[in-house]
This record gives structure tokens, C-alpha cells and sequence, in this order.
């Protein structure tokens, strides 16, 4: 098998893998079916633009527009899958008619298209499509997904940033897996996303042994990246669950909350101190951080205390986000257990269950940031 080969068939093995995993999205039992279905979109387009590695030179020359329209369609692959993280990080996201400004490199792309490809007799489609490496439509039009690769990956990673902070800040018992899994889908992606513009930049080196070379090693990557997807997708079905993007972070509510007065910034500041006593007994009598899905709105409703004026104290004059606020009265909790003798027949397992921990990574992470020791060694040397 010569390496033109090996590439068809690597490539025909991810398209295989990345439209059976759609087909699995499109028919597993979620709440988040735009998220499901936005991925959906992107394994779809992925898909597209990879079959020109093995699709069949005849079938093209017989449809040269297919082919051009085809190419185009690369330039929603990108944005379609930002639109899916977004929907998978916030709940109350919904698609409106300004995210059709995502599509307006596809819809310019045509446009061009139409003007210089669309309309050209066979002769020329073929001249065009065989020197296609030297025409300046197709130097801007990767110049322009260069561009996309660059500005959307800032974007992506910027809707992460806010993203966990919103969590941490409301939350509790956050599924780190979500966020893990985001993170590293999209760190993954575009890593390959830049390996491919450096690729890219050997078509136009006239090296064609690396430049296949190159397409090979690409086409390795995209189909082992492509089954981590489905390993993914069959172990945790359920993996996202999304949070509320209109929720605020404690520095956007604090210019807000500020006054220049000196005489109300003192009996602010006697009310904070009151508060945080108050908090911080409730905490100790009530014990609200055993309830494994405790979020700051429920605290709040619990203690009588405005949602915003209790993010503001924890997260801004406590100096904690509220998902470790939380987690040291459950790691507290859970070393006095570990020290009592009489329930030293309880397991790690059913220790963290009890202090209100719901996932076993969580609760080591969370001990060892708090003692510097694994609960079991914890115990031991109690």
C-alpha cells in the first residue's frame, strides 16, 4: 500500500468514526439537545471537508461546483463548534438570528465562488482545480481560516474562563469532568487546528513528499482524536450539565455596591463583619454543606441574605470562591470523622458521600488542598 492509500483509507476511517458518533448524538437521551445537536453539526462539516482526501477524482471533474461549495463549508466548522461550547456551558443558551454572523466567511466564500468558479465552463474549472495551489482565491481563503483558527480559539477559551469562574463562584460540587472534558476537547482540537495551518504553509513549498507526509501524520491524529470522542461520548452520555450565563461574578456587582461616603462605608463594613458571623455560624449549627447540589442561590435562601450581597461576602470580602467556601466545612467535617474511633469502619467512600462530596476525585483533590495528605493517610495518622 503506497501512502496515498494509507492516507484514503485513515482518512475514510475518520469520517467513519466522527458520522457514527453523530449518529449517536442524534439519538442519545439528553436535556441538552442543542449541544448535542451543534456537535452534531461540527462531526458533520468535519466530516465533509475530510472526505476530499479519498473522494474520487472522476466524481469531482464531473462536479466541479460541489467540490468548491464543499470547500466552503470548512469555514463553519470552526464557529459551529465555539457555538457548541457555549451550549454546553450555559443552560439558557439559545440560538437567535445574530449567530448567523458566524456564517458570513461561508456566505462570502460563495459569494466569491460564484463570481470567479461557479459559473466557468468545464475547461476552466479543470485549469482552476488543477493549479489550484497557485490561485490567490484559495491564498485568501486559507489566510481566512488561519484567522478564524486564531480569533475563535481566544474566544473559546475565554467562554471556559468565565465559564468556571461563574461555577466556582455559585456553585458547589461542581462536575469537574465537564469542564476537564471542554477544556481538553478544545485545547486538542486547536493544537491541531495550528498544526494544520502549518501544513497548510507546505502546499505552497512545492516539498510534495512532506507536504503528504505531513497529511499523514495529520490524518493519524485526527482519527485517534476522533475515537477518543466516541470513548468519550459512550462512557459518560451524560456528562454536561450547563449553568446560568446571567449569573454575576462578585467584581461585576462590586462598583455597584461601592459608596464614597465614609460614615455609610463604616456601618457597611460593621454589617459585613455581622454577616460573615452569621454565615459562618449557620454554617457550623445548620450544616447546609451536606447537600451534595448546595448552590449560593439556595444558601441564600436559606440565611436570609440577598444572593448578591452574599457573593459579594464570600467571593470579594472573605476572599473565597463559594465552591471552596463550601468544601472546607466539608473537608473539616470529614477529618473529624476520620479522627473519630468509632467510626473507623466507615470507608473513605462513605465518609465523603456523608460530608456531602459527590465524586471521589473531588473530595481527595479538595483534602489534600486542605491538609496536604490523602485521607487515608490522614487516618492512619491520626
Amino acid at each position: 500500500m503506497n501512502i496515498e492509500s494509507f492516507l484514503s483509507v485513515m482518512s475514510a476511517m475518520s469520517v467513519f468514526v466522527s458520522l457514527l458518533l453523530a449518529f449517536f448524538l442524534l439519538t442519545v437521551k439528553t436535556e441538552n439537545k442543542l449541544a448535542n445537536r451543534l456537535f452534531t453539526l461540527y462531526l458533520l462539516f468535519f466530516a465533509i471537508d475530510n472526505i476530499g482526501i479519498f473522494i474520487n477524482v472522476d466524481f469531482i471533474k464531473d462536479h466541479f461546483n460541489l467540490e468548491f461549495f464543499r470547500w466552503s463549508i470548512s469555514s463553519l466548522i470552526i464557529p459551529v463548534f465555539y457555538l457548541y461550547i457555549i451550549s454546553v456551558c450555559f443552560t439558557d443558551f439559545r440560538l437567535k438570528t445574530k449567530h448567523l454572523l458566524h456564517a458570513i466567511p461561508f456566505i462570502l466564500t460563495n459569494l466569491v465562488f460564484a463570481l470567479r468558479l461557479y459559473f466557468l465552463d468545464n475547461a476552466a474549472k479543470i485549469h482552476f482545480y488543477d493549479h489550484r495551489s497557485e490561485m490567490p482565491e484559495l491564498y485568501v481563503f486559507q489566510f481566512m481560516l488561519g484567522m478564524q483558527i486564531v480569533f475563535y480559539s481566544i474566544g473559546t477559551f475565554l467562554v471556559l474562563k468565565r465559564y468556571r469562574e461563574i461555577y466556582q463562584e455559585n456553585y458547589t460540587n461542581a462536575k469537574t469532568s465537564i469542564f476537564k472534558w471542554l477544556f481538553q476537547i478544545t485545547t486538542v482540537l486547536f493544537i491541531l487546528y495550528y498544526l494544520s495551518i502549518a501544513k497548510n504553509v507546505l502546499r505552497y513549498t512545492h516539498t510534495e513528499a512532506l507536504w503528504i507526509w505531513a497529511n499523514v501524520i495529520m490524518q493519524i491524529l485526527v482519527l485517534i482524536i476522533t475515537c477518543w470522542f466516541v470513548l468519550k461520548a459512550l462512557n459518560y452520555p451524560e456528562l454536561f450539565r450547563g449553568i446560568d450565563s446571567k449569573l454575576q461574578l462578585a467584581r461585576d456587582i462590586l462598583p455597584k455596591e461601592n459608596e464614597n461616603n465614609a460614615a455609610i462605608k463604616g456601618s457597611q463594613s460593621d454589617l459585613i463583619k455581622a454577616q460573615i458571623s452569621t454565615l459562618k455560624q449557620y454554617m457550623t449549627e445548620k450544616e447546609p454543606f451536606l447537600d451534595p447540589s448546595l448552590t449560593i442561590q439556595e444558601l441564600s435562601n436559606q440565611i436570609e441574605i440577598p444572593v448578591r450581597d452574599l457573593s459579594v461576602l464570600i467571593n470579594h470580602h472573605m476572599k473565597q470562591h463559594f465552591f471552596d467556601f463550601v468544601n472546607e466545612y466539608r473537608i473539616q467535617k470529614a477529618m473529624h470523622i476520620l479522627k473519630n474511633p468509632l467510626k473507623s469502619d466507615l470507608t473513605v467512600l462513605e465518609i465523603l458521600y456523608e460530608v456531602g462530596f459527590n465524586s471521589k476525585s473531588s473530595f481527595n483533590t479538595s483534602f489534600k488542598k486542605y491538609t496536604n495528605q490523602t485521607p487515608t493517610a490522614y487516618r492512619n495518622a491520626s
